[in-house]
């Protein structure tokens, strides 16, 4: 079975040693830089820079389609024999959309609000970038539902750092 663990920063080394990670995808600020735990080989983990913003501001890299393409194109590459870890700083926003949008990816046929709900009953503190969503949507061609079922969940429970979760991907 193909796992997905998505947490913050400061969750990676635990998560990657307890879920035996053999995969990773980071989602960092541009000048912040992470740490990839043993047991994750350098070909198997993706640093996309990317800011957690919705809309242009100075000074951050706004997400683009080719984060995404990237994101999604890793995901495919993933041989699922050891779990995919995702991590951005807070585990909140940027990485539970990239765990959405593998997740739509690698499920074509699964509702789009099924695996939105999915992510909220493991996460309360979830809050996809909706961005980042809207971009896996036109990406996957999936016409707007992917952004209908994130706008629909609203935001996730107020926190300084989102709740770790696991997620089976098939």
């Amino acid at each position: 079975m193909a796992t997905v663990y998505v947490c913050p920063l400061s969750q990676v080394d635990r998560i990657a040693r307890e879920s035996r990670a053999g995969w990773m995808l980071t989602l960092a600020t541009a000048g912040h830089a992470s740490a990839r735990p043993e047991g994750v080989p350098a070909e198997r983990h993706l640093t996309l820079t990317l800011s957690d913003i919705a809309a242009p501001l100075a000074g951050h890299v706004l997400p683009a389609q080719t984060h995404v393409r990237d994101m999604i194109g890793f995901a495919q590459r993933w041989d699922r024999g050891a779990p995919l870890l995702i991590h951005c700083y807070a585990g909140v926003s940027r990485s539970t959309a990239a765990a959405f949008v593998i997740a739509c990816a690698m499920r074509p046929k699964q509702p789009e609000a099924e695996i939105a709900n999915e992510i909220r009953r493991l996460s309360p503190t979830a809050t996809p970038n909706p961005r980042i969503v809207a971009l896996g949507d036109l990406e996957l061609g999936r016409n707007g539902r992917m952004i209908a079922a994130i706008a629909a969940l609203g935001r996730g429970a107020e926190c300084f750092e989102g709740v770790p979760f696991r997620l089976e991907i098939d």
